[in-house]
């Protein structure tokens, strides 16, 4: 068996799991980098990430460099003297730092590779209407989520699921997945395989503006997988016609009802409790949405207290 001095780096919850599984089967962890502290809020206090409050909790030893390339940094983390770098939800590395350990460096990425390389696996997974998905360890190389891949282990999406479930889902996953590889590595019998690229391998690209935008216009599975594929965040948007107002409305959560309808898509039934959109081919119930300014709430909160228009509509 190999001895282990090993680097985490990442940010977000996602990676804090897969730090604190590592440092529960006593694992040797030499040092944390993540993200610098960003302000955030009205008082523009610095945040930390999520994995440097854990870390410090740790008396970890944690690095926050804001350029990766940076003399001080490298000659920081060379003196750490890790041989094996573990890598879950941070950014790009550069050559100069991925070739440094003996061992190599490792990523977790939240999907079949090759299928889903980029930013955002998940989210996309659901969007896309798949019905499996799963999480992959590979060895990083010069390209974004390209190198050798090392284990993956798959799991079902359910059709209700939301891009929160799925998150969970596969950090837990994942979690199992890493102490799997630095197992194998440990014990020096870690074998890989080069990621086979084929027709038709969808990317995960970056959510913006322009990719959460609901066109109601679209099939209806279509527009359902949106809105869970983006819950609870970044959270699918449109606009709310309102007589004379133009609100933002973030939907979170609806309900296909296939029904043959003679509205415009977009239309919006108003009952009593209920909130229905008109669709092409049929009609998605509204249940969980936020108004701009407003918080989350169920479509019957709203109903109680806003006033709709005759012809409201979602666009």
């Amino acid at each position: 068996m190999k001895d282990l001095n090993i680097i985490f780096m990442g940010t977000p919850d996602f990676a804090v799991t897969i730090l604190k599984s590592l440092v529960e089967h006593k694992y040797n962890i030499v040092g944390v980098i993540t993200a610098p502290d960003k302000p955030a809020g009205r008082g523009r206090k610095l945040n930390q990430s999520a994995v440097k409050k854990y870390a410090l909790e740790q008396n970890l030893n944690i690095l926050q460099p804001t350029n990766l390339k940076n003399e001080a940094f490298l000659e920081e983390l060379k003196a750490l003297k890790a041989n094996l770098q573990i890598i879950v939800a941070f950014r790009m590395l550069p050559r100069v730092v991925w070739e440094m350990p003996k061992y190599g460096t490792f990523n977790l990425h939240a999907s079949l590779l090759p299928q889903y390389r980029g930013a955002a696996p998940i989210n996309w997974a659901i969007i896309n209407g798949e019905t499996k998905t799963g999480v992959s360890t590979f060895f990083i190389d010069d390209k974004i989520d390209t190198g050798e891949m090392i284990f993956q282990e798959e799991t079902t999406i359910e059709p209700n699921e939301n891009a929160g479930i799925l998150h969970d889902k596969l950090m837990h996953l994942g979690s199992d997945l890493v102490i799997k590889t630095v197992k194998e590595i440990a014990k020096g019998d870690v074998k890989t395989k080069a990621q086979q690229d084929f027709k038709g391998i969808k990317t995960a690209y970056k959510l913006n503006r322009d990719n959460c935008k609901i066109d109601f216009s679209n099939n209806i599975e279509d527009i359902y997988n949106l809105i869970r594929g983006l819950d609870p965040y970044p959270a699918a948007y449109c606009e709310l016609i309102n007589g004379d107002e133009i609100i933002e409305l973030k939907i979170h959560k609806t309900k296909i009802i296939k029904e043959k309808h003679q509205f415009e898509n977009g239309h919006l039934i108003i009952g009593k409790k209920e909130l229905k959109v008109a669709v092409s081919n049929g009609f998605l119930k509204i249940e969980e949405l936020k108004l701009s300014g407003k918080r989350k709430m169920k479509s019957a909160d709203l109903l109680n207290g806003y006033k709709f228009e005759e012809n409201a509509k979602l666009r």
